[in-house]
């Protein structure tokens, strides 16, 4: 499920306007590259990640774990934004410390790509024709793949 925000830089609601709404993307679907494996042994490679807020970057930095370990940061983090993983609803740190080196690198590169860049589309140039045209990053498939 996507949630969307409607939202307008004029303020108020669509009917306050009388005009179009736009619509703001706040989560994103994804595909871990490994997958996470829970105590049954059970494999969850698809999530879904929400838009971080300014509390979500605020709060960890008053967990203990982050102030023993800057590293931590990451982790706790990640466990705020994601909505889920697989059939995991609740992904709290304790599931984003076992999940593979690879799995967590992607995620944070997945974090930076959807809250620091604001968007998830690239501008792209065919090498052929040349035409001129915008992809989404952010299908679910894996780096590197189309």
């Amino acid at each position: 499920m996507r949630r969307t925000i409607a939202a307008s830089a004029h303020g108020g609601t669509e009917e306050d306007r009388g005009g179009s709404v736009d619509t703001l993307r706040t989560e994103f679907p994804f595909e871990l590259p490994r997958g996470y494996v829970d105590e049954s042994g059970t494999v969850h490679r698809s999530g879904v990640m929400r838009l971080a807020t300014a509390r979500d970057e605020l709060v960890p930095l008053r967990d203990d774990r982050v102030r023993e370990n800057s590293a931590y940061l990451s982790v706790v983090l990640i466990s705020r934004v994601v909505v889920r993983l697989g059939a995991i609803e609740d992904v709290h740190p304790g599931v984003v410390e076992d999940l593979f080196a690879s799995d967590l690198a992607f995620l944070q590169d997945f974090y930076r790509r959807i809250n620091a860049e604001g968007h998830t589309r690239a501008a792209v140039t065919c090498p052929s024709c040349q035409e001129h045209f915008a992809v989404d990053l952010s299908g679910g498939g894996r780096l590197g793949e189309s």
